[in-house]
């Protein structure tokens, strides 16, 4: 499975809603750091297959998104497990524990 584009409109249905560990990537186009992570994020989306649902979510595109889990600095990488948030991360993570955390959830 490649990665999800996420957005306010789809959000509820494929993040809350899913069943299984969920990685959303908070990032903006004109984000220096959200450029390092987006491969990363990519590799993670392919390393996990239908072990987990990953994909990105633009802030400046879904901002009630990005308000209500208060993504204040980015890029902000949030796990949710069964519609909730396990760990909210800020700033590049590796591809490596990336997937420990979503592997452990899986």
């Amino acid at each position: 499975m490649n990665e999800v584009i996420f957005t306010d409109a789809n959000f509820e249905a494929e993040v809350l809603q899913a069943s299984g560990p969920v990685l959303v990537d908070f990032y903006a186009d004109w984000c220096g750091p959200c450029k390092m992570q987006g491969p990363i994020v990519h590799e993670v989306a392919e390393s996990m297959g239908d072990k987990a649902k990953v994909g990105k979510l633009n802030v400046d595109e879904s901002q009630e998104t990005a308000q209500k889990f208060s993504v204040m600095s980015i890029p902000t990488l949030i796990i949710f497990k069964d519609g909730k948030v396990v760990e909210t991360m800020v700033g590049v993570q590796t591809k490596d524990s990336l997937i420990e955390k979503l592997t452990k959830l899986a």
